[in-house]
């Protein structure tokens, strides 16, 4: 277990500003529900039912892109799982936001507006710094602990999630605590596992499967490598996969920076990864067809899954692991047409009687999208950034903070 504190330490009754991570999908406007709203709503009820006043505060988007927006939607959509009401506020820590906060009773809960929306929060500072920002200082004297349940924003040093935790006693949420424990153990879960042991590697950065393949290759057996970064493995052993057509501005600015790493890869250490032996495609008729690796004279369009013949030899050997990790999607499962390799790997895992961690990014929302249960694995991570850092050994500043406040 982690050494912060958790809400087992926690006394109820109290004024509880808590950080949670309800970044979610927009599509024209509409904020999708997903994963997160479900896993969070456990510790929102929990500090609820425990007499706790709680103030939420969330991030949405960045500054300029489609889906940065009001957290308005997030409330409604994460009242209908807390099954408590959320009050709403348009405001982060000026007037509006005060009066709200000193309005709340006993076991009622108030989400704040964006973080994001504060000059405060995004600028990438130490602790100390944040924790004297206007920020901190207006809305830490409102509160008696701070509650950081962010775990899937852990790797950024923002003022919400490591300027407050300066401020006020801190402690770790259920999500936290959770994501804490399986995601940083899974390199000391994998060393210690005497059998075969199984890492699905995907996702859209061939940078990020280079870390984990590089810090854990002592730990995994096999890497099963599909997404992006399969076909850049391959086009690093000679084949004409790899590189962008059309309007796609994926991958021929990622072979030139990893492009000497992949071909090192490939020549000194190729019995340790998989790769796709044929890949998925959308046909002139908008349907899924399939080419095998052999028949691609040259790549004329994009390549959007693994194929079948690849599916079926990865599903054995994640049948013959003791322990499977994944991180990242081997397609663009969001789109049923090629969802098959994502969802045939991870369907195998959970019936396969092996330890198992899932996680990266949006890789969770497989398990929803396409009715999984979470029962069938040990444990199903929300985060993304935060998730490769603990794979890849790197610091989870807002998570050491909690650490070294209760130390």
């Amino acid at each position: 277990m982690a050494a912060f504190n958790t809400l087992d330490d926690l006394a109820d009754g109290q004024r509880v500003l808590v950080r949670v991570d309800l970044n979610s999908p927009v599509e024209d406007g509409v904020v999708q529900d997903n994963h997160r709203f479900d896993r969070y709503a456990e510790t929102v009820r929990e500090l609820a039912d425990r007499d706790n006043k709680v103030v939420l505060m969330a991030h949405q988007g960045r500054p300029g892109r489609d889906d940065f927006v009001s957290l308005d939607q997030h409330a409604e959509i994460l009242e209908e799982y807390v099954g408590k009401p959320i009050n709403f506020v348009e405001d982060i820590y000026g007037d509006d936001a005060i009066d709200a906060i000193e309005a709340l009773d006993a076991g009622e809960i108030l989400l704040l507006e964006n973080t994001r929306m504060a000059d405060d929060e995004l600028p990438e500072k130490a602790p100390e710094e944040h924790a004297k920002s206007d920020f901190v200082q207006t809305l830490s004297p409102y509160f008696d602990a701070f509650v950081n349940d962010a775990y899937s924003a852990a790797h950024r040093a923002h003022a919400s999630t490591v300027g407050f935790a300066l401020e006020l006693p801190a402690y770790a949420g259920r999500v936290m605590e959770a994501e804490y424990e399986y995601n940083t153990g899974v390199a000391e879960r994998a060393r210690e596992t005497e059998g075969q042991v199984t890492m699905v590697l995907g996702g859209n950065k061939s940078e990020d499967v280079i870390s984990v393949v590089n810090n854990l290759g002592d730990a995994i057996d096999t890497f099963l490598i599909g997404g992006l970064p399969g076909e850049l493995f391959l086009r690093a052993e000679g084949y004409p996969v790899g590189m962008d057509v059309g309007d796609m501005d994926l991958l021929d600015d990622q072979w030139e920076e990893t492009k000497d790493t992949l071909e090192d890869l490939v020549e000194n250490r190729r019995d340790e990864f998989e790769l796709p032996t044929d890949f998925a495609y959308e046909d002139a008729a908008d349907e899924r067809a399939e080419i095998a690796l052999a028949d691609i004279e040259e790549k004329e369009t994009g390549y959007l899954d693994i194929g079948h013949d690849t599916i079926e030899s990865y599903v054995p050997i994640i049948e013959d692991s003791e322990a499977v990790f994944v991180k990242g999607a081997v397609g663009v499962f969001e789109d049923e047409r090629f969802a098959d390799g994502t969802v045939e790997l991870i369907e195998a895992i959970g019936r396969t009687d092996c330890f198992s961690v899932v996680g990266g990014g949006d890789t969770a929302r497989t398990l929803s999208m396409y009715g999984l249960s979470e029962d069938n694995y040990d444990h199903i991570s929300i985060a993304g950034g935060a998730y490769l850092n603990a794979l890849t050994g790197q610091e989870l500043e807002a998570a050491e903070v909690l650490i070294e406040q209760a130390n």
